[in-house]
């Protein structure tokens, strides 16, 4: 049953130290109806070098309405408006930050807590997890496992360090993952792993003007395919 009355609230995100000249981030919480009341599931979303994206503020907020804690942010350098990326201990600092957050008011702290991203939100989730930030599942959105069109180098160093089961979703047309490359990564894998491939989709979950699908499409795919692993992790 679809909640109605789910609430967003705009909040600052401490920083454990400055970056940028920045104290905090911004982030925006999701508030189900009756919160904390039935299971007590989080999600914490990250962004990836975007301000915006509609793709995770549109999971933002169709999980609040199914009655999941939601908190969306970005990193530093977004905030900041810089085009480099933070460093790794930034990005998973600001991600145990803002992790923290969701237990400010030990009331109301979720009971479970599911962590990831788009694309280098993806990446961070994955460095938290394997920093043992304790989570019941990550997932991943657009995994960005090498760099446009090569697979010389690959960023699969944090996945065989996560414990959690994981859940990846992956466009056919996404130059910065070569499907065979992570089917061949995830047989090396110790989580239990799942892959959920959305046909015509790239890095950012776009689809081409002359595909038969819609980005509604595309983003009501990628909300099913997260709603249900989410369950199936929690065995409902």
């Amino acid at each position: 049953m679809v909640e109605p009355t789910a609430r967003f609230e705009d909040i600052e995100i401490p920083l454990p130290e400055p970056v940028h000249d920045l104290s905090a981030v911004k982030g925006v919480l999701g508030v189900p109806e009756w919160w904390p009341t039935g299971s007590r599931v989080s999600v914490v979303l990250a962004h990836g070098k975007e301000a915006e994206d509609p793709l995770l503020e549109g999971l933002q907020r169709a999980l609040t309405e199914r009655k999941f804690l939601t908190l969306r942010f970005r990193f530093p350098f977004v905030e900041a408006e810089k085009s480099r990326p933070d460093d790794t201990p930034v990005l998973l600092r600001t991600f145990r930050a803002a992790a923290a957050v969701l237990g400010r008011d030990p009331t109301a702290a979720p009971a479970h807590l599911f962590i990831g991203g788009k694309n280098l939100g993806a990446q961070a989730a994955a460095y938290a997890a394997a920093a043992r930030l304790r989570v019941d599942g990550v997932f991943l959105l657009g995994y960005p496992l090498h760099k446009q069109g090569s697979t010389a180098e690959l960023r699969d160093d944090p996945l065989y360090r996560v414990i959690s089961p994981t859940l990846f979703v992956q466009g056919t047309r996404d130059r910065h993952c070569d499907l065979d490359v992570l089917r061949r990564v995830l047989l090396r894998v110790g989580a239990v792993s799942k892959l959920h491939v959305v046909d015509e989709a790239d890095h950012g979950f776009k689809v081409l003007k002359k595909s038969p699908r819609t980005q509604e499409d595309v983003e009501a795919e990628v909300l099913t395919a997260l709603h249900d692993w989410i369950a199936k992790v929690l065995g409902e």
